[in-house]
Formats: C-alpha cells, structure tokens, sequence
C-alpha cells in the first residue's frame, strides 16, 4: 500500500525516502537516497515502509500543524490569517494521526528557509516548520505511512501551491553564510 502512496506523492513532484515500517524516523542518511520518479519508486520501494518526504530535494516548505494538549497549530494559523484578512492556503494537506495536518508549498526559488520547531517559528505555538534550508532541508512523513496503527492521510487533494507571501513573511531565511 506505501508503494502506492510512494508513488502518487513523487507524481505529484515531491521527493520521497523510505522510513522503516511504524517509524517517523529515517534508518540512517536519507537525503541521498530521495526519489522522484515514480518508476524508481515501483523498483525500488518495500511495501510497508512509511515514506518521508526531502523538502529541499522537493523544493517545498511543509508546515506542520500540531493538535495536542499544549497547542492547536491548525487554530493558531486560522487566527494569523483572519486577522491578516487572508484566506485559508488551499494546497496538498495531509492529516496526522493526531489530527493534525501537513501542508505542503512550493518554495520559492533559492529559498533557504530552515526547519524550526517546538514553539519557535515566526508563525506560532503549534507551528512546525521544514524547509528546504541552505544545504540539507527538512522532512515531513508522507500520506500513506502508518505510525502507531494510525494512518497519515490526503485531506486536501489539490496540487501543491506557492507559499504565500503573508507565510513566508514571517519565515525568516537561514543567514548567509557563504560571504563570510
């Protein structure tokens, strides 16, 4: 079944990685090892797998919006962007285990924003943040991996849309470090 999600999720142009059955966490390197053709995938993949996703090696920004008991990341956004007067981002979403959701952007030529977590993005508590950084980029788990028994599934099928500018405002890129 992971195969298959594997699959749609590179047809989609994302880059995926295998992740060990019932993990979040890659067994080793796994930004060498991300495929983007849905072919190399069908070859290559064990069916069972979870599957993360390389932000730097898909070019996307993923925000992860967490629901637990110290914070709502879904509620946390819908607040910044009613009282910015924006929309909600309509994009690829998946919903996590927990309910809560990772939504996928595409980012902006030669972005280097980085992976923040645990209450320190610009956006707010509950906010995660991966992003493809200066050189190596985040990951998020993909739809169609199963952790615990639960399944991370599509939510909003939609293709995956450009970060919005009022997002990436208060995104701050990494420092750059290659004049000094």
């Amino acid at each position: 079944m992971t195969t298959a999600a594997a699959v749609d999720l590179t047809a989609r142009g994302l880059a995926v990685f295998p992740i060990p059955p019932g993990g979040r966490k890659p067994a080793g390197p796994w930004r060498s090892r991300c495929l983007t053709n849905p072919e190399r995938v069908r070859e290559l993949w064990r069916d069972g797998d979870n599957i993360g996703i390389g932000c730097r090696a898909s070019g996307v920004i993923g925000l992860d919006l967490d629901l637990d008991d110290e914070a709502d990341g879904l509620a946390v956004l819908a607040h910044l962007a009613a009282r910015l007067g924006k929309p909600w981002p309509e994009t690829l979403t998946a919903a996590t285990p927990s309910g809560g959701r990772h939504m996928y952007f595409l980012a902006p030529d030669g972005c280097t924003i980085g992976s923040s977590s645990g209450g320190r993005t610009a956006l707010g508590p509950g906010i995660d943040v991966r992003g493809p950084g200066r050189h190596t980029g985040g990951y998020l788990i993909g739809p169609g991996s199963v952790v615990g028994g639960n399944t991370y599934t599509v939510a909003h099928d939609v293709p995956v849309a450009p970060l919005p500018g009022w997002i990436s405002a208060r995104l701050p890129s990494l420092p750059d470090r290659s004049t000094r």
